[in-house]
């Protein structure tokens, strides 16, 4: 029997696998750290998932970005002998890939032993929150931009220089360049067209300041699917890079000398056709739903850092004086404060999460974000401080965000609303495998420590 959590499936959409001349399906599913891990499988064996599911080794969850494995969590490790965990693919993912002669794709999630969503699965997560969004009668719609850089580089070449040396795309500081954005203009336009043909439209796509720097803003949708949608952007970016000879990063920060790449979150609650943030009558255009919704983003973000912050790096994003928030404080149209609220129309009210860096896994920051809004609404929470107006650096308004991954991973630890949100065992799973990357980075020996050190000490 079908799992009950899976999603009703049209018998025109299997009909279409099994006519295609493809033998075989992509499948994916994407880890704590926000990498799609995915397979081919046979269309037979397919057409056998889509009904009663299929396994997929619960390591996934069970390892870091580098596929070391974890030492420090209960759900997957050497103690469970890394069994199966059973994984259901979602037939409203299904979109086929351009760039690999239209194979079909379809996006999963797990299930535990007893069908019910897998409490450490990032997706299922960003599910339940939204379906809490809906109970109280909320549509959220959520838009993801990206910035990240692109290199002349490949794999190959990248790892025999020791990650040293890498070429940009482009030279310079060229935001919003006409020009350097008709550089590389097939890969550029690559971009655009094919992701669209992927179901992960752009509402656009430039040059950012920095040498081979792009931005690209998904195109606004409800906030399960943008989860979907940026997923696979980050992926499909990569995919496309390759056959270009183009490496693109989406590292936070990759240099000291240059500003870090975001991962913007902007988002809005709905009503059928109507935007429940905007109040025409209010000065900033905010409706008192709106206000709770945001005070409660700004009580909850030091508690829920690591879920927009979740690398080593990304505290080096966080840094004054480079497009990035350092407190959890607010302003109207200000781009150097936590949450930009932008008054706009009736339709464009909004508000822009900014402290995200495009290291972050989005089903989680999504989740985190959303989450935190609803439990605003939920206890009428109040902004308790006026809007930054000016250089948001300077003032000391809002708690300032925890500097390193360790002390933002012991803070969600401690938080009793973090496990009331998102369910105590995903707290307590994400935040070992946080301080599990804090630890890894401690062993480390840095080129800074060399340079510092080798000659001199």
């Amino acid at each position: 029997m079908r799992s009950s959590v899976s999603e009703p499936i049209d018998p025109k959409l299997l009909e279409k696998i099994e006519n295609t001349h493809h033998k075989k399906v992509k499948v994916a599913i994407v880890d704590m750290d926000g990498v799609l891990r995915g397979k081919y499988i046979h269309k037979e064996k397919f057409l056998s998932a889509m009904k009663s599911g299929f396994g997929f080794c619960n390591v996934v969850f069970g390892w870091d970005a580098a596929d070391v494995c974890y030492d420090n969590v209960s759900y997957a490790g050497w103690h469970t002998g890394y069994p199966d965990a059973d994984v259901r693919l979602d037939p409203k993912t299904f979109r086929t890939i351009p760039w690999e002669d239209h194979v079909p794709f379809f996006l999963g999630e797990f299930v535990d032993d007893q069908d019910q969503p897998l409490g450490v699965c990032p997706r299922q997560l960003l599910k339940k929150v939204c379906a809490r969004a809906e109970t109280m009668g909320f549509k959220p719609r959520f838009g993801v931009e990206y910035e990240w850089f692109n290199f002349d580089e490949t794999p190959d070449s990248l790892h025999s220089k020791d990650f040293r040396g890498m070429k940009p795309l482009t030279p310079g500081m060229f935001g919003y360049s006409a020009l350097r954005s008709s550089y590389a203009s097939p890969y550029f336009h690559d971009l655009m067209d094919l992701l669209e043909e992927f179901d992960v439209p752009l509402e656009g796509l430039h040059t950012e300041t920095g040498p081979g720097v792009y931005e690209a803003a998904i195109m606004n949708c409800d906030a399960a699917t943008q989860g979907d949608r940026a997923i696979l952007f980050k992926t499909a970016v990569k995919e496309i890079a390759y056959r270009h000879n183009i490496l693109p990063t989406f590292m936070a920060r990759w240099n000291t000398e240059l500003p870090g790449s975001s991962g913007h979150i902007h988002q809005s609650l709905w009503d059928d056709d109507r935007n429940l943030f905007f109040d025409a009558n209010d000065d900033a255009r905010m409706s008192p739903l709106f206000k709770h919704y945001l005070a409660g983003q700004i009580k909850l973000l030091p508690e829920i850092l690591p879920m927009f912050a979740p690398t080593m790096n990304s505290y080096k994003r966080l840094v004054e004086g480079f497009w990035a928030p350092t407190r959890a404080n607010w302003g109207i149209d200000n781009r150097t404060v936590a949450f930009r609220v932008i008054p706009g129309s009736a339709k464009s009210c909004r508000v822009e999460a900014r402290v995200g860096g495009a290291d972050m896994n989005p089903y989680l920051s999504i989740a985190a974000s959303l989450a935190a809004g609803l439990y605003g609404i939920e206890h009428k929470l109040e902004l308790d401080s006026d809007p930054i107006r000016g250089n948001g650096y300077n003032s000391e308004a809002g708690t300032a965000l925890a500097s390193n991954l360790e002390q933002a991973a012991q803070l969600m630890g401690r938080s009793e609303i973090a496990s009331e949100l998102f369910g105590a065992p995903f707290v307590e799973h994400f935040v070992n495998t946080r301080l599990w990357e804090w630890r890894q980075a401690q062993q480390a020996v840095t080129d800074w420590e060399l340079k510092r050190y080798f000659e001199i000490i």
